[in-house]
């Protein structure tokens, strides 16, 4: 017979208090676990069927979970109970879930557990393990919830950082037409971009993508960012430009990460486009009459090799031309047949769009592309476009 709980007391002292939802099908066995819950310093909620206790955690917060595995459509199996184990977790994966059965069995406990359930008792419980356990449980998952906090506050503050490396606005050049964005897979990303202004005839245009995500790659492109600042400021040639930096990154890039980076000035005069690809997704430029090449890699990526001796190319612009700078997650987001959204797709809607402006096609290639891969987008995606009357 179940241990029912009696007017005895446990130390509150050793208890975390807490808010507990409790499941079971079985009237009497519901008084009995909450009289000694209540007893013990905890709140609680009872109800007796699976579809209840998802309406109640939808909609008021508790700090665990006490659950029987057993219902009435399923009293030994405890296919309802797994079910709902999985179910809650989804629901937060930081809620403690504790489930019970007085049909118990190793292997049930095991498939609970690794369903996401948080600790296991049977039936009958000892009343001092069974708060024991929900003592654990709750003030682990408190603890959890509190770091977790603190991580977000600090990637909040990690993507304001970032942001502020971001261009807030773009330069205006005679006869050209500019828009840029990027977007993050993560809170924070790896993505870096830029447009400056460098006098009234040259502007700088760079954009970057460290491997990886997340704040490791955030920090290298705060670093990256750093580094270039005063590199733009000197007025140097994009291939000069690419080999000061890649030697101060080379001693601050760690073993497995490098950086791929293309800049390019445009001297609006001539319409003269100078540019330098280390290693980066070759930007992609469409003539006023269909055609498109590539602004292919002149250089190895940024962090690797300390000595290499970068190249630079030209190519001169001409109205109705549109160039697109662009990082691998625009042109690489997958969708479930792992089919990329890739260049030529890219190509067609700025060739469809020859008339529109640069942020009418920079809005209608980040939104096709979301499309394509159902908003799902693998990585760090960023593009410029820049467009010549």
């Amino acid at each position: 017979m179940e241990a029912l709980a009696t007017a005895e007391t446990y130390p509150e002292a050793t208890l975390a208090a807490g808010r507990v939802l409790i499941a079971d099908d079985q009237q009497h066995i519901l008084d009995a676990l909450e009289l000694l819950l209540r007893n013990s310093g905890f709140a609680t909620e009872s109800v007796n069927h699976p579809a209840h206790v998802l309406r109640m955690l939808e909609t008021h917060p508790f700090d665990a979970v006490l659950m029987d595995l057993n219902y009435t459509r399923d009293t030994t199996g405890g296919r309802e109970g797994l079910e709902l184990v999985s179910r809650i977790r989804a629901l937060d994966k930081f809620l403690p879930v504790v489930v019970m059965t007085a049909w118990g069995s190793v292997d049930l406990a095991v498939e609970a557990m690794r369903r996401g359930a948080s600790d296991f008792v049977q039936k009958p419980w000892n009343n001092w393990h069974l708060l024991e356990k929900l003592q654990h449980q709750v003030s682990q998952a408190q603890s959890e919830r509190r770091i977790q906090r603190l991580r977000e506050d600090e990637l909040e503050e990690a993507r304001e950082i970032q942001t502020k490396l971001l261009p807030k606005t773009l330069p205006a050049i005679p006869n050209y037409d500019i828009a840029a964005m990027t977007q993050p897979v993560r809170f924070v990303g790896g993505d870096y971009y830029n447009v400056v202004r460098i006098d009234d005839q040259h502007t700088a245009f760079c954009i970057a993508d460290v491997a990886g995500k997340g704040m490791a790659a955030a920090l290298l492109t705060s670093s990256l960012q750093a580094a270039l600042h005063p590199l733009i400021g000197g007025r140097l040639a994009p291939l000069e430009v690419c080999q000061r930096l890649n030697r101060v990154l080379c001693d601050l890039t760690p073993d497995g990460k490098f950086i791929s980076f293309f800049y390019g000035v445009l001297n609006n005069a001539d319409q003269r486009f100078t540019y330098c690809n280390a290693g980066h997704n070759p930007p992609l430029l469409t003539r006023a009459d269909g055609t498109s090449c590539e602004l292919r890699s002149t250089g190895a990526v940024l962090g690797q090799f300390p000595d290499w001796n970068y190249e630079q190319a030209d190519l001169q612009m001409k109205g109705g031309d549109s160039l697109v700078i662009f990082t691998d997650g625009l042109v690489e987001a997958c969708n479930a047949e792992q089919d990329f959204f890739g260049e030529e797709r890219l190509v067609g809607i700025v060739r469809e769009n020859g008339g529109a402006s640069a942020e009418s096609v920079m809005n209608r290639l980040m939104a096709t592309a979301s499309r394509h891969c159902d908003g799902h987008f693998q990585d760090d995606a960023s593009l410029i476009v820049l467009k010549a009357f």
